[in-house]
């Protein structure tokens, strides 16, 4: 059972509203390719993909968070491609031999996938939406969805596996108590679920924002990528960079809506 009694020491509510905020942040993510992926099926079913999608990832959060052991170990290496050299000057060469080393846990190899498969499907969608197509192509409610329903959930496990990894490993390295972690991620759910339409329903009615989400995903997909391969990327700068391109974004989707009245009172 959980020992609620924590919650009496303050120290315990900062480190829940600051693990609130991140796995809300780290959410986004996942949500955004929610969004995207339900946008491609017929109307009917949008609203159902995505409270599955995050259904799911909440599923897959508390799974996680019963096997912390598990999961903590997941960052042992398995893979370990070192090479021990010599770190004396050949003197022939005058050289310095060094050693090097790359390891890999399944943490790692998780993070690698889920990237790779992210900048696979971001840059798919990309083409897909630069791709000219004929008239009689243009999508309308009597043409066949661009992607299955079957395969619209089978691609949102993939990455809701890649991205509760991610999100427990976080809450993992914040704090050491099962119910705070158990609580910020339940909010951290419901709040998704709560944005999840608004935001959808926001990424249909502006074309340029599926394209600025596109963007936002290879560059997630690429940071996924290079943690995996240990480089660490301060997750600052990336949602500092993502805030600043969606606020550029909003100035001109008001522009345009501002020029739009304009023309229409004239």
């Amino acid at each position: 059972m959980f020992d609620l009694s924590i919650f009496a020491d303050p120290s315990i509510w900062a480190a829940l509203l600051t693990l609130i905020v991140m796995e809300v942040v780290l959410g986004i993510d996942n949500l955004i390719f929610i969004s995207i992926l339900s946008n491609k099926l017929p109307v009917e079913h949008r609203q159902k993909v995505r409270r599955i999608g995050i259904g799911l990832a909440l599923a897959m959060r508390l799974a996680l968070l019963s096997m912390i052991a598990w999961i903590v170990g997941l960052t042992a290496t398995v893979i370990d491609l070192g090479f021990a050299g010599s770190s004396a000057i050949d003197p022939v060469t005058r050289q310095l031999h060094h050693s090097w080393e790359m390891a890999f846990s399944w943490r790692d190899l998780i993070l690698i996938g889920g990237g790779l498969f992210l900048l696979w499907k971001a840059t798919k969608e990309i083409h897909h939406s630069l791709d000219p197509r004929p008239a009689e192509t243009v999508l309308d409610k009597h043409r066949p969805a661009a992607i299955g329903f079957g395969a619209a959930i089978l691609q949102i496990i993939a990455l809701d596996i890649v991205f509760s990894f991610d999100s427990i490993l976080t809450a993992v390295g914040m704090t050491d108590h099962l119910p705070v972690m158990v609580i910020a991620v339940v909010v951290a759910v419901g709040v998704m679920l709560l944005a999840a339409d608004p935001l959808a329903n926001f990424i249909g009615r502006n074309p340029t924002v599926v394209m600025l989400a596109l963007g936002f995903l290879l560059m997630i997909g690429m940071v996924l990528v290079a943690e995996g391969f240990g480089a660490h990327v301060p997750k600052g700068y990336i949602y500092t960079a993502m805030a600043f391109s969606a606020g550029v974004e909003g100035l001109n989707i008001w522009s345009r809506r501002a020029t739009d009245r304009k023309r229409g009172g004239e």
